[in-house]
């Protein structure tokens, strides 16, 4: 299962499940990283719904309620690098899993936990979901129309990008000072968290102009024509990017309007512009712009629906869409890898597991015998 990536000879304990801890996990199993996802059985109706990130994984099932349970767990503890987990702040102590008992046994281990708010603070205890954090940390108030509600985006980005991502970095830098000092650490990602830090950039153009930022109203957010999306002759979209004034200069010879170069950031007739633009780019169908601009140098895409971008051949020139045959012969497509690495690249090696499919050759690999797995089968432990 193991690949040649970076993260060669790491083993991860993933305990977490939906799409914050397994979607870092996998990255780390995208890298190399031997990582066996564990799951109680209770679980697998719903499975279904993100097997995805499950790709190049070892599964188990494990009810960590049970002392044998636990016990397993702590055994194949001692031999790992990473624990994972994802559940509400507390519980993994309650489940004699937590941080302090795995450190017990494996002084070297670099335990993550992901949650919505963190393991601190005063909203610690308090459910929620992707929207949820979004909207708490700031970032769901700039994201829709302008004088219209926010709108939930298509993808879960507190999840991944607030969650997932900075476990891995998390993961990595405690990995990195382990090899220093030779102990393992804790590590706490909040979700929230991990959203709030997306608004660098924002704070910094709210100090700079000492102007609010506002939805579908700012500098990078729709104020300007030079930064904005329009509606095609076919109804199809395009975005425009222009933010330095030699790409607008450049979009402003294409559509004959010399005189707009020097308004670019003009407030009393930005909408004049704005208007123009959107006048002029419903004269062309989105191919047709697609064939006006190529090669103009105005930072410029299309809005491709899903189905474009895995076909488009800029994903397929650089293996960001894969296609693997899982065991029942079905071929079903992956997104590749996003992080290039010239010596150790990672990839996608395998496809999904099924739920548990790793159970027991995993249990015979940690030392159980046949008819100790069969009476775990028997008493509900896996």
């Amino acid at each position: 299962m193991n690949g040649t990536g970076a993260l060669n000879g790491l083993t991860v304990l993933d305990l977490s499940r939906l799409l914050p801890g397994p979607f870092c996990s996998m990255i780390l199993a995208d890298h190399g990283a031997r990582v066996i996802a564990i799951e109680e059985g209770r679980h697998a109706v719903e499975a279904g719904i993100n097997t995805g990130v499950l790709r190049n994984k070892e599964h188990m099932t494990l009810n960590l309620k049970s002392d044998q349970g636990r016990e397993i767990f702590l055994k194949m503890a001692e031999r790992a690098d990473v624990v994972l987990e994802g559940f509400r702040p507390g519980v993994v102590e309650r489940l004699g899993v937590g941080y302090h008992a795995v450190s017990a046994r494996n002084p070297g281990i670099i335990y993550c936990s992901i949650s919505g708010y963190g393991q601190t603070g005063p909203f610690r205890n308090e459910a929620g979901h992707d929207v949820n954090y979004l909207s708490v940390s700031g970032v769901l108030d700039l994201i829709g129309e302008k004088d219209r509600p926010p709108s939930i985006p298509g993808i879960q980005i507190a999840d991944m990008a607030g969650g997932g991502m900075n476990a891995v970095i998390g993961i990595l830098l405690a990995l990195h000072a382990r090899h220093h000092t030779g102990k393992g650490q804790y590590i706490d990602i909040s979700m929230t968290d991990g959203s709030l830090s997306l608004l660098s950039l924002v704070l910094s153009i709210r100090q700079f102009t000492r102007l609010p930022v506002t939805r579908a109203d700012s500098l990078l957010s729709q104020r300007y024509a030079c930064y904005h999306t329009y509606e095609t002759a076919d109804g199809r979209y395009l975005s425009i990017g222009a933010v330095e004034n030699r790409f607008w200069k450049n979009l402003c010879v294409f559509f004959e309007k010399p005189e707009y170069i020097s308004l670019q950031y003009d407030d009393e007739r930005r909408q004049e512009i704005i208007d123009f633009m959107r006048a002029r780019v419903r004269q062309k169908t989105l191919a047709q712009w697609q064939t006006a601009f190529d090669g103009r140098d105005i930072c410029w895409g299309a809005v491709n629906t899903l189905d474009e971008a895995l076909a488009h051949p800029l994903f397929r020139a650089r293996d960001m869409v894969v296609d693997l045959k899982g065991d029942n012969g079905e071929c079903k497509q992956f997104l590749g890898v996003p992080v290039k690495l010239s010596d150790t690249p990672g990839s996608v090696r395998e496809p999904p597991p099924a739920f548990g499919g790793n159970t027991i050759r995993l249990l015979a690999e940690f030392g159980y015998t046949e008819a100790q797995i069969q009476a775990f089968a028997r008493e509900g432990i896996i």
